[in-house]
Formats: C-alpha cells, structure tokens, sequence
C-alpha cells in the first residue's frame, strides 16, 4: 500500500520509481525556476505550490503522472497544445516517456501565475 502521510515534497519523491523521480523532480525545478518565490508543499498528499493561493502541483500514480493546475479553468486555453494527453478541467497526465512539452508547461505554470496575480489584485481594489 502506498505512503499516505508526506510530511515534504523530498519525502514525496523519493517514495517514487526512479523513473517518476526524475521526471518529478524535473516538473519541480521548472516550477522553482519560473516561480522562485512559490511555497512548496504537500496539501491532499502530494505535492503543490501556493503564490497568492494554489498554484500548481503534481502527483504520480500508477500509470501516469500528474500535473495540476489547482483551478478548472486554465487546461482549457492549452487544448490545442495538449493534443495526445489525457486530461481533465484541471490535470493533464504524462508520464517519463511522454513528458509535457516544455514551453507548453512553462506557459501554463506562467498563466497561473498571472491568474492568481490578477485575483489578488482585484481583491485589493
């Protein structure tokens, strides 16, 4: 049975296939580079990172992995880009031998960025 009580994202990982830590570790250096200033963590027992609330996250299951952009909403401005993924409103699945295109990850994780930028900004207003 799988760990069900993460206490870090290190934790996480490590709990992993040595396929799925690459490509995990992978997913959460590009969302430290593009958004240095987000809080990593575990929320619902996987990975995610808050910047002006939820961000983005990731998980690994079975026969995927998982990229989660914490809204139902911003997958749907990528549905050209995301052609030959599964996803749904707010995950897109991958796995190491198929990973999510780089410049298609960075414009979402950005996007999102943006998104909750403009939703804090509004609500100073």
């Amino acid at each position: 049975m799988p760990k069900t009580n993460y206490k870090t994202v290190d934790e996480y990982i490590a709990d992993q296939t040595p396929a799925n830590q690459e490509a995990l570790e992978q997913l959460r250096q590009i969302i430290r580079d593009l958004v240095p200033q987000a809080e990593e963590g575990i929320s619902y027992q996987i990975p995610m990172y808050k910047y002006h609330g939820m961000l983005c996250g990731f998980a690994a299951f079975k026969q995927h992995l998982n990229f989660t952009t914490a809204n139902g909403s911003t997958l749907e401005q990528f549905k050209n880009e995301l052609k030959g993924y599964k996803h749904t409103p707010s995950s897109v699945h991958f796995t190491p031998e198929k990973p999510l295109p780089l410049e298609v990850l960075e414009q979402i994780i950005l996007t999102r960025v943006a998104e909750n930028e403009a939703r804090v900004l509004g609500k100073k207003k």
